[in-house]
């Protein structure tokens, strides 16, 4: 008998408008079982960028696992986070420069 997989959680979004025909994404899936949670279950994000593929894997096998993954998790967002104010601040400076093109 096959189980089926189920997911607590799974979002694919696209990271470019579709006009673009760019195949960017951001995937994510938290695998539970059907009793509950499943500590061994497949817990990834995938962000993929035209021809680039990064999986990040947040395996919850033991205690330490779970708080190393929630971990890696909030220092990612936490780098995102600042990544994207740094590249706000960039646009901002290079839109508002005098008598450059596009």
């Amino acid at each position: 008998m096959t189980r089926k997989t189920i997911y607590a959680f799974s979002k694919r979004a696209f990271l470019n408008p579709a006009s673009t025909h760019l195949t960017s994404y951001i995937q994510a899936h938290i695998q539970t079982g059907e009793d509950g949670p499943d500590k061994w279950g497949d817990n990834r994000v995938i962000i993929a960028d035209c021809k680039r593929v990064v999986e990040l894997e947040f395996f919850l096998g033991t205690k330490r696992d779970r708080r190393n993954s929630l971990a890696k998790l909030d220092l990612l967002i936490k780098l995102l986070t600042q990544f994207r104010a740094a590249l706000a601040k960039e646009i901002t400076s290079i839109e508002s420069t005098k008598g450059t093109k596009n």
